[in-house]
């Protein structure tokens, strides 16, 4: 009987000591939005600080930031690996077609780095820094919130290929670009949910002109685009020149996140091929857009539960990986 009672006694204090932990198993370890309460308690005011600075300076910084951590998570995981300089053995990410000249926000991820480093020196990832980036620009834009799993680690190392090929293009075929999203654990529910992030920011002329003049090499338009609008497109977004010329994503409502963006491609409005191939190419993606442009909350609700999905890609836990000083260099 007192043997009884002496393991009573254990298991209850085991689960008195044990932290309070809504964990996301992943391949490589748990992830939990307490992470660093005891060892840098200000962290997330810290970083929501800087990024409602930057939004003030500039509100495309938001969108800038959001696709910040998914071109990142795309690439060997949530890693931080996009924000890697090449040098020595490392070639840059910043590099690859779908990063060069349009992957920004840099600065304000060095910034908060900057800040958190004075706050609790090598305590806070760069990955961690750019979830949560992600998630205060999404709220600062009008958008919903959530519990960002934090506890990821930096990597080593960068992908350009992987850049190249694992992020999915505007001009891919809705199967490309659900392979892409399968290849990462998520599914066509994701798809359609993180493709909402494009109510906010711009496009290049370059990455939408083949559907103005040139869809499928025959010289013809995409003629499931509304031609009122591409007429309204081509007067900015020429035959040649004008690659870098930008355009909202959203023209109703460019700098409110909500689910005006889904209205527009029920109405042949999307901007990129790979907008609009979410109503015209799959039955499953096109009932999923009908529902969220008819409810925002449903809408705002699978945002975040995908959002939280695409961070707990292969994350670096533990021992791997390491916590950089500068997002920019791993530590020597």
């Amino acid at each position: 009987m007192a043997q009884f009672v002496n393991f009573l006694l254990l298991v209850v204090s085991l689960i008195a000591f044990a932290p309070l932990c809504f964990c996301t198993k992943s391949n490589y370890g748990y992830l939990y939005p307490q992470f660093y309460d005891h060892s840098c308690p200000n962290a997330q005011q810290i970083v929501k600080s800087v990024v409602a600075k930057a939004v003030a300076k500039e509100t495309r910084m938001a969108a800038s930031l959001l696709r910040l951590h998914f071109h990142d998570c795309f690439v060997k995981g949530c890693d931080a690996s996009i924000l890697l300089d090449s040098s020595g053995s490392i070639i840059s990410e910043k590099m690859s077609n779908p990063n060069r000249n349009s992957a920004r926000g840099f600065e304000v991820i060095d910034d908060i780095k900057s800040a958190l480093e004075k706050e609790c020196p090598h305590t806070v990832s760069c990955a961690d820094i750019m979830a949560l980036s992600a998630r205060d620009s999404t709220v600062l834009a009008g958008g919903p919130s959530w519990e960002v799993p934090l506890g990821r680690r930096d990597s080593k190392g960068a992908s350009l290929s992987g850049s190249n090929n694992n992020i999915p293009a505007p001009n891919n075929t809705f199967q490309t670009i659900l392979t892409k999203f399968e290849l990462q654990g998520l599914n066509v529910v994701d798809l359609v949910a993180l493709s909402g992030s494009h109510t906010i920011g711009n496009s290049r002329c370059v990455s939408f002109r083949q559907r103005l003049y040139n869809q499928s090499g025959n010289g013809q338009p995409d003629y499931s685009l509304d031609q009122s609008y591409a007429a309204q497109l081509r007067t900015r977004c020429p035959k040649s020149g004008g690659d870098q010329n930008l355009f909202f994503l959203d023209f109703v409502s460019p700098t409110k996140f909500d689910n005006s963006y889904f209205k527009l491609l029920l109405a042949s409005k999307g901007l990129l091929n790979s907008d609009q191939v979410l109503v015209t190419k799959n039955e499953a993606s096109m009932e999923l857009v009908k529902k969220y442009a008819y409810n925002n909350e449903l809408f705002f609700e699978q945002f975040a539960a995908s959002m939280v999905k695409m961070g707990n890609i292969s994350p670096l836990t533990g021992s791997k990986g390491e916590i950089r000083k500068y997002c920019r260099k791993i530590n020597s």
